[in-house]
């Protein structure tokens, strides 16, 4: 399978990489093994998770998903043949926030532990610090990356203007962000397209956009106020439920029963037709949807079936 450059960071991934935000949470332990071996099997090489998940769901303390993904590693004897990407200071409880030196330095070793490993290949900031000086996230980062503790950085839910300041700050002979994690599919897309993808253009900086999938609404699962109760994530679509979101659900239907695809394969595609992106991140429960997210990395869209995904999400 042809790998995609993640900016200049020397790394090479897949272009899928596969979302870990459910490990612990809506996939226990025995299912998410099943879904990484079947993952690495299929020649995809890249993982996403966060020290924080899932600490949103009652019950949960944070570092569920690193922990099931360290314990898949031991088992399995992988490390060398993925790229692990996890995250950084979204809160976790008390002091444990934000992107200071103290505590990067406190964090990285947490997630180092959770994830039984003595490098993390791609070290993100999950959301922009304004209480701490660019320079010093980026000196905390530049000690671990000479520790070899890091192997590149990624920035995730920054501004385009926040993006640029951090990049000239790292012309200074700092590491610079390799990478972006941006909110961006079919139904979310100015947030990326006008502010942020100029920029990743420009520095030529790897993408890889969380809820690809909208956090499942452009599956098509979700079609009405009734569906919503049914699912762990109902909660986080029922704003889509609206005159364009139902629209962009009627073009993913008509594109995907010409093209004898599914919705989920048909949003996926989109998001890889588009030059910028490298990889977009999607996450499964069931073996039945990893095999729908790989199949979206065989399916080109043509110029006609862009034109109407992006007509009806205009």
């Amino acid at each position: 399978m042809k790998r995609r450059r993640l900016g200049d960071s020397g790394l090479e991934i897949a272009p899928l990489v596969l979302g870990g935000n459910v490990f612990g949470w809506t996939a226990d332990e025995a299912t998410s093994f099943s879904l990484l071996d079947a993952f690495v099997a299929a020649g995809f090489n890249a993982i996403d998770t966060a020290d924080v998940y899932s600490n949103f769901i009652p019950g949960k303390q944070g570092g569920e998903s690193e922990t099931v993904i360290g314990r898949w590693l031991h088992s399995r004897g992988r490390r060398d043949d993925v790229v692990v990407a996890t995250k950084v200071g979204n809160p976790m409880g008390g002091d444990r926030t934000g992107l200071s030196r103290r505590y990067i330095m406190q964090a990285v070793e947490d997630s180092l532990k959770r994830l039984q490993t003595d490098y993390i290949d791609l070290y993100q900031a999950h959301r922009d610090d304004p209480k701490t000086p660019l320079q010093e996230t980026l000196e905390a980062f530049d000690a671990l990356i000479r520790a070899g503790k890091v192997r590149a950085i990624g920035a995730s839910n920054y501004t385009g203007a926040r993006l640029s300041e951090a990049l000239r700050v790292s012309a200074a002979g700092l590491p610079r962000f390799q990478s972006l994690q941006p909110l961006y599919n079919l139904y979310d897309r100015s947030g990326y397209e006008t502010d942020l993808e100029p920029v990743c253009i420009a520095h030529d900086l790897g993408v890889i956009p969380y809820f690809s999938l909208a956090s499942g609404f452009l599956t098509g699962k979700y079609r009405s106020r009734d569906d919503l109760a049914q699912q762990a994530r109902g909660g986080f679509v029922a704003s889509k439920l609206n005159p364009r979101g139902l629209k962009i659900l009627a073009a993913l239907d008509e594109v995907s029963a010409e093209l004898r695809t599914t919705p989920t394969c048909v949003a996926l595609a989109w998001l890889l037709a588009r030059p910028s992106i490298t990889a977009p991140i999607a996450s499964a429960t069931s073996l039945g949807q990893l095999d729908q997210l790989i199949a979206s990395t065989r399916l080109t869209l043509g110029a006609a079936a862009i034109e109407r995904l992006n007509d009806a999400s205009a």
